[in-house]
């Protein structure tokens, strides 16, 4: 009985210096964070684009949790009166920008 009291107690002594230490380390070293990400949130759109209004509904939606993130409605050969309504869209909301993809290139 007193073997595994003494286990106990070492493992629980254990466990709290490397509590202590993760704080301390935590500490010191938080200043590494990104301060500036660009987050891009694409919505590839082509022909007559039906769920471009639900689809744009959901990445504003999601958008809230992602500061400074930019939604970009690709153009994959929408119509006219699809590219006419992600226009609109642009001009309606904050960070939403219509792009070509044909001349868009990403690497």
């Amino acid at each position: 009985m007193e073997l595994l009291q003494d286990g106990l107690i070492a493992f629980l002594s254990a466990v709290g210096l490397t509590a202590c230490v993760w704080l301390v380390a935590g500490a010191f070293l938080s200043g590494t964070k990104c301060r500036n990400p660009e987050i891009l949130l694409v919505l590839p759109l082509r022909d007559k684009a039906p769920a471009m209004e639900s689809d744009l509904r959901e990445l504003l939606r999601l958008r809230r949790n992602l500061p400074g993130a930019t939604i970009i409605l690709a153009d994959c050969g929408m119509e006219p009166e699809s590219r006419d309504l992600a226009v609109y869209y642009c001009l309606k909301h904050h960070n939403v920008e219509l792009r070509d993809a044909a001349n868009w290139n990403i690497q």
